[in-house]
């Protein structure tokens, strides 16, 4: 029997989650580009740092292409194309880790992007840097915006549809989700910035707001996260957290849904100040799932919302 969750559509009430720490599986991932692509590496380098919440009996495939969006290790994304002429819809993937390098790569994201690839979905598995390796407030931004921009590239030379961009975060991966499809000004991490296209995005178990979330966040990681990641705490610098906040910055989307499980669903305010730039904004709880079940194929938590996850990315 499938576990049971609740679905709910915009401003919800918050609910509380307990929040626990999964053992991480130390993994190593290596993969070379198999097809010519905008930016492609002739040798990407790819970390060797940890991941976690894979499924052995899926193994990632290989990718298409490994496409580069800036001169540093981390800074490329793993192209994945399904079978067939397409167009298909793109999902760009970011993964998690608390911000903190050592802890996580795009490598535990791969069997979901193989899972989506096999459904008919092209994928972007997208690496960045975090704190402790040029990352945090601005760096990880930095790429982030700088690894947006393979989109439109992606778009032009592969069966993409451009108009079914859906974005999806992992955890701290949320923050991208939101931050890119939000117009920025001057006090933003790099300054002014217009919003990305994208249709729509998708949560997995992340905050909908990095400031006010920090304590749920923080306990979910067992260590400080938000401060380090954002170079202050949020008392210290209200203008820096205002900057990213969807009360002030909200997405540009016309879906945005969460599927949580450790962390709460965002507050009623939060839902609300997501939904201001006039997304429509649902949550998925699964109370009791892991932090890591709701990304695993083969998961009867996965298996549950992945029908949820597909008709906002179709």
């Amino acid at each position: 029997m499938l576990p049971s969750h609740t679905s709910r559509t915009a401003r919800p009430e918050a609910v509380s989650a307990a929040m626990r720490h999964i053992p991480l599986l130390l993994v190593a991932a290596a993969c070379t580009p198999a097809t010519p692509a905008p930016q492609e590496a002739a040798s990407a380098v790819q970390p060797s740092n940890a991941t976690y919440g894979t499924d052995a009996n899926l193994a990632a495939s290989k990718p298409d292409a490994i496409l580069r969006y800036a001169d540093h290790p981390r800074g490329f994304a793993e192209l994945r194309l399904p079978e067939g002429e397409g167009p298909f819809p793109l999902a760009v993937i970011y993964h998690g880790g608390c911000w903190k390098t050592g802890i996580a790569s795009q490598a535990y994201m791969a069997p979901l992007a193989t899972r989506w690839q096999s459904l008919g979905i092209a994928t972007l598995n997208v690496d960045y840097r975090e704190v402790g390796d040029g990352g945090g407030w601005p760096g990880s931004f930095a790429d982030w915006a700088a690894s947006a921009k393979l989109i439109d590239e992606v778009a032009a030379r592969y069966p993409v549809e451009r108009a079914r961009v859906t974005l999806v975060g992992h955890s701290a991966g949320a923050l991208p989700v939101q931050w890119l499809t939000a117009g920025q000004e001057e006090d933003g991490p790099l300054g002014t910035r217009a919003p990305i296209k994208a249709r729509a995005g998708i949560v997995l178990d992340g905050p909908g707001d990095v400031g006010a979330e920090q304590p749920a966040f923080d306990a979910l990681c067992q260590f400080s996260a938000v401060e380090p990641f954002m170079g202050a705490a949020p008392a210290a610098d209200l203008r820096r957290y205002a900057a990213i906040a969807p009360a002030t910055h909200a997405p540009q989307l016309a879906e945005l849904l969460f599927v949580q499980a450790k962390l709460p669903a965002p507050s009623a305010a939060t839902q609300a100040a997501l939904a201001s730039g006039g997304a429509s904004v649902t949550v998925r709880e699964n109370a009791g799932a892991s932090h890591f079940a709701i990304i695993t194929p083969g998961n009867p938590v996965y298996e549950a919302n992945e029908a949820a996850m597909l008709a906002v990315i179709k």
